[in-house]
């Protein structure tokens, strides 16, 4: 099914392109995703590195059992296609490790899940606190984001009413950002700076 899905969408993707022709279709997908924030599973190399190794087989999303990681469609472009990603203010990564585990290409390598081989090897992105948005910046106890990490004091720590302010250690899993009270969110992974597509 999820091979059949694929070959639908890549050649929905050609008859577009055809229709277009060859001078638009780098512009055959829409741009609304392009801005959207979105991590790749946790271990996973530089953006082009990863299009490159992953296969498209769909065992990651599978094996995930907080049911983190969803695949583009053709809305990121051709090269992203059927890649996973995750969405963490919908459904964090709660570092399990396992889709390494179940990762046939290498495109998600194995890790161990500890502490230190985690934060040594993965890189999912960074939290960022917006003060004039966080509950304990405007005088109000909060501390939620940091209740929610699972290397407290080593990603996040708080400090006079539990304001949080993020640490070196922070490996961007998104369980703050899933927890934060806000609407919209005072705390926010943003991902490493996206390579483009390979040619």
């Amino acid at each position: 099914m999820h091979k059949r899905r694929t070959f639908l969408q890549m050649l929905g993707y050609a008859v577009a392109s055809l229709s277009m022709g060859a001078a638009d279709t780098a512009t055959a997908a829409p741009t609304a995703t392009r801005a959207m924030r979105y991590l790749r599973p946790p271990g996973t190399g530089p953006e082009g590195q990863f299009l490159t190794q992953c296969i498209r087989c769909g065992q990651c999303g599978q094996i995930c059992p907080n049911q983190a990681i969803r695949y583009f469609g053709l809305e990121n472009g051709i090269y992203a296609l059927d890649t996973p990603y995750i969405i963490p203010r919908e459904q964090p990564c709660i570092l399990c490790m396992q889709c390494g585990e179940v990762c046939p290409s290498g495109a998600i390598p194995r890790v161990a899940r500890e502490a230190e081989e985690i934060m040594a090897r993965v890189q999912m992105g960074k939290a960022v606190v917006d003060e004039q948005l966080c509950l304990s910046f405007q005088g109000k106890t909060c501390g939620v984001c940091y209740r929610a990490c699972p290397l407290q004091n080593i990603a996040i720590k708080v400090g006079l009413l539990e304001q949080p302010a993020v640490l070196d250690g922070c490996v961007g899993c998104g369980l703050c950002e899933r927890s934060c009270l806000q609407m919209p969110q005072a705390i926010r992974i943003f991902p490493p700076k996206q390579e483009t597509a390979p040619v």
